[in-house]
């Protein structure tokens, strides 16, 4: 298994802040409220990921795209 990152790099904690949540009913037109609904669940499930590959680092390097979900996130923090 190729890791993509070196223990040493991989912070010890990471703070992730709670995703705001969108009022989509609240949104009228029907476009907007689509995209509303899509953006707080790519935030949910990317908030998601991060949670599981911060409790089960084991799983690091098994699928690449998880990998660079959790990287971009990591360094955008």
């Amino acid at each position: 298994m190729n890791k993509t990152t070196t223990p040493e790099t991989q912070t010890a904690v990471r703070h992730l802040e709670s995703v705001d949540t969108i009022a989509v009913d609240d949104i009228e037109d029907p476009a907007a409220r689509a995209i509303a609904r899509r953006t707080a669940l790519r935030d949910r499930h990317a908030q998601s990921l991060i949670k599981l590959m911060e409790q089960r680092r084991d799983l690091r390097g098994v699928h690449k795209l998880a990998d660079f979900v959790d990287d971009a996130i990591r360094w955008t923090a």
